[in-house]
């Protein structure tokens, strides 16, 4: 036991690192297309480390946020470019759950071409264990407080990633798990209102009885039914948060 339980700590220098040039980039404070300082020179400026600047920039280069170029040393990108979707998290964190609307509208866009794909996937794939989980999911939600909002937002992730495991693609979960930040902040909102929770309920039971008759166009349909209620009651809440 001694062996696994290290001594708790703060954010290490490498994260604080990162947090901090991610601001500087995303703000525009530090322009696309400008070469960083050398590392040793960072590393005096800042007061830490030399490994403690490459480790940083190494995992700000895996976002694609920056380029280390040999020779020539770190430039910074334009991340809409050379971005991946390990900088997702950043960005909505960046924007402390406020997300830029432009911002907000593609990623439900995302999130309903890969979430109906997974569902009519889902149709033809499934297994009777999977088909269980289901069913079981359904049960769990129609049994809880519609007011305990946290429980139910875990339900309701928990259940669409079930739906992409059972797509049978390997991709597609990770996927789903790569928005759960944004999408829990956002699906807690939404179940902020408990009349959303039966309705929510409806939908499942709907999808997995489509799923459970291999009815795989339908099932399709349904989720693009769920989802473009979601968006809908959802932006309507946002606008009224704004509105306050």
């Amino acid at each position: 036991m001694k062996d696994i339980l290290k001594p708790l700590k703060t954010d290490s220098l490498v994260e604080v690192f990162i947090s901090r040039f991610e601001d500087l980039i995303l703000t525009g404070t530090i322009a696309i297309g400008q070469r960083l300082s050398s590392e040793r020179e960072l590393a005096l400026q800042l007061g830490v480390s030399r490994p403690v600047v490459h480790e940083g920039l190494v995992d700000l280069a895996a976002k694609g946020l920056v380029t280390m170029k040999p020779r020539v040393g770190t430039v910074v990108n334009d991340y809409r470019k050379e971005g991946s979707l390990a900088i997702l998290d950043s960005l909505i964190h960046y924007q402390k759950g406020g997300l830029d609307p432009k911002l907000l509208d593609s990623l439900l866009e995302i999130r309903t071409l890969v979430e109906t794909e997974t569902a009519r996937l889902a149709a033809v794939n499934r297994t009777r264990e999977q088909l269980k989980a289901f069913h079981d999911l359904v049960k769990q939600e129609e049994a809880s407080n519609p007011r305990d909002t946290e429980h139910i937002t875990r339900l309701d992730f928990a259940f669409h990633h079930a739906i992409g495991m059972a797509s049978g693609n390997l991709v597609y979960p990770l996927l789903i798990n790569s928005f759960k930040p944004v999408y829990m902040n956002f699906t807690s909102l939404f179940f902020s209102n408990p009349e959303m929770v039966p309705v929510t309920i409806v939908f499942h039971s709907r999808l997995v009885d489509a799923i459970e008759s291999k009815d795989a166009d339908t099932a399709l349909e349904i989720m693009k039914e769920t989802l473009r209620h979601g968006e809908q009651h959802l932006k309507i809440m946002l606008d009224r948060g704004q509105r306050r």
